[in-house]
């Protein structure tokens, strides 16, 4: 039986739907982060960006992501910036010879093992339109 795409290629090798389906739609780096301008510290916070839909894991309007919001970044074309995705996300433990866990869905085969598994944001996120301050909203040990 062969090994699966993800322990045999590169994440640069990996054809489109290789690499999107990667994402465990755990929405953990939909979150909005806060650098420190004085450390460099990239903190986490429970706010997620309007456009992500919590129930589905995904964002709602994916393909004109950046368009809406400029900030958003294409992961793919920007990869990597390590420092701020959680230590759980997949490009990031493929990027450093890790393995996927064994709640990934390409893992487990269940699309719901992510959430069950406690590691996605569903539980806790709060959409950015519901928040005044979003330095308030600082949440350690999400990345």
């Amino acid at each position: 039986m062969p090994r699966p795409f993800w322990e045999t290629k590169s994440l640069r090798e990996m054809t489109l739907e290789e690499w999107e389906s990667l994402c465990d739609r755990c929405g953990r780096c939909c979150l909005h982060k806060i650098e420190d301008i004085d450390t460099g510290e990239i903190l986490s916070t429970n706010v997620v960006c309007d456009l992500f839909d919590l129930e589905g894991g995904k964002c709602t309007r994916y393909r004109i992501r950046q368009q809406l919001v400029p900030d958003c970044m294409d992961l793919k074309e920007n990869f990597p910036p390590l420092n701020w995705l959680p230590s759980t996300c997949a490009y990031r433990l493929i990027a450093e010879g890790n393995p996927l866990p064994g709640w990934h869905p390409l893992i487990s085969g269940d699309s719901e093992s992510v959430h069950d598994a406690g590691v996605s944001i569903r539980s806790f996120a709060i959409p950015e339109s519901d928040v005044d301050e979003i330095t308030d909203h600082v949440v350690e040990g999400l990345l």
